[in-house]
């Protein structure tokens, strides 16, 4: 019995004649009912009431019918399970301050580990230095380098803060903003920026802030508000919007400098990525 005999029961059933299930699965009627009958021969039982131009499921056809739905369903099941398992394999956690950094180290590892899946989350420094000492994650994302000798850290990437200021805001033309000045301003803020929103609680505690949880959402405001926001020098947030200016923010808390981090003992994957991104920071 093959797993392709049960599939053509099934889909004679469906098609309710042998010819149009052989014409669904592109092979000839005969070839259709020979196979049948080898099926029928492995279970010992007649599966059809078979008329002059017709063929009906008797009692055992619908019983090898429903065995044969269940398992395709099984098969079905498995394949989606050893996906599932291939996926996580090649799955690194990375526990993360910030996203422009997962977007860079996702970027480095595009063409030099090609199938690599990145599943990055966004926590607070304490969070992820926690993940990752208790192996919840495979690589981490810091603001500050861990100075253990227990793991290993590298620059990956700086990052400034922008504001993105509608044109007829006063403050547009200016070559620079404070977070002093940008204070009591309203802002449009969108929720995934990690680390930087404690910033940005922190220092425009007296600003109205819109904050939205859906991308397309957030840029659509953007184009037709007159609320500021936030963008950086992220390659993947340099791209001005019509009749906004990004204005520079002077303040030492506007600039960060994150560090990827992995354990020192890490092995195969991990330590072949931490090494490479070693390399091209060198």
């Amino acid at each position: 019995m093959e797993l392709e005999q049960l599939r053509q029961l099934v889909e004679v059933e469906r098609c309710g004649t042998i010819s149009a299930a052989a014409e669904e699965l592109h092979i000839t009627q005969p070839s259709l009912s020979r196979s049948i009958r080898r099926l029928e021969r492995d279970l010992g039982q007649d599966l059809f009431d078979r008329g002059h131009n017709s063929v009906a499921l008797n009692d055992a056809g619908r019983l090898a019918l429903t065995h044969a739905k269940r398992i395709l369903a099984d098969v079905r099941l498995m394949r989606n399970d050893f996906d599932d398992l291939s996926k996580r394999e090649r799955t690194l956690r990375i526990a993360s301050v910030a996203p422009a950094p997962t977007w860079r180290l996702t970027a480095l590892l595009v063409e030099r580990f090609p199938g690599t899946i990145l599943g990055p989350e966004l926590m607070g420094e304490a969070a992820v230095q926690e993940a990752l000492a208790n192996r919840d994650c495979d690589l981490a994302i810091v603001r500050r380098p861990i100075a253990l000798p227990t793991v290993r850290s590298v620059t990956l990437m700086t990052e400034d803060l922008y504001a993105s200021i509608p044109a007829g805001n006063p403050l547009a033309g200016r070559p620079s903003v404070s977070f002093e000045e940008l204070d009591g301003q309203p802002f449009l803020l969108y929720k995934d920026i990690g680390s930087w929103r404690d910033i940005v609680n922190e220092h425009l505690a007296s600003s109205r802030i819109v904050v939205m949880e859906d991308r397309e959402v957030f840029m659509q405001m953007l184009r037709t508000s007159e609320l500021l926001a936030f963008t950086s020098s992220a390659p993947e947030n340099t791209g001005d919007l019509e009749g906004r200016l990004r204005v520079p923010i002077s303040d030492a808390d506007a600039h960060a400098t994150f560090f990827l981090v992995c354990l020192a003992d890490a092995k195969g994957q991990v330590a072949d990525i931490f090494d490479w991104v070693v390399h091209e920071r060198g």
